[in-house]
């Protein structure tokens, strides 16, 4: 009986480990995540609130180098959203794809 509670116990936490690890944004998205509030932040966008929660939670989870990656990605956005040259191309981006992100997370972004 003893045994049994057991594996059921364990088969619900490995059930409920591979649902929160499906909610969870992949690396590529987490890197186009923190793009989008480079850019954001280069274009003068003040309301990314969603945007930087969305980025504090999932950067906790990340390895180191997808974590730095982010932070690059993120300077990198910043940098081009302060561009004159290619304003139409980041307006693009952040109205488009950014939009996924910058509206509500996770459920959003994996339905783009």
């Amino acid at each position: 009986m003893k045994t049994a509670a057991i594996l059921l116990a364990t088969l619900g936490l490995t059930v409920a480990g591979v649902a929160a690890a499906s909610e969870r944004l992949s690396d590529v998205d987490y890197l186009k995540a923190n793009r989008c509030r480079g850019l954001a932040a280069g274009m003068g966008v003040t309301d990314t609130a969603s945007l930087d929660a969305l980025i504090k939670q999932e950067g906790r989870s990340r390895i180191e180098v997808v974590y730095q990656k982010g932070i690059e990605e993120m300077q990198r956005g910043k940098r081009d959203g302060g561009k004159t040259d290619g304003r139409e191309r980041y307006t693009a981006e952040l109205n488009g794809p950014c939009t996924a992100f910058l509206g509500g997370g996770k459920e959003t972004a994996a339905a783009r």
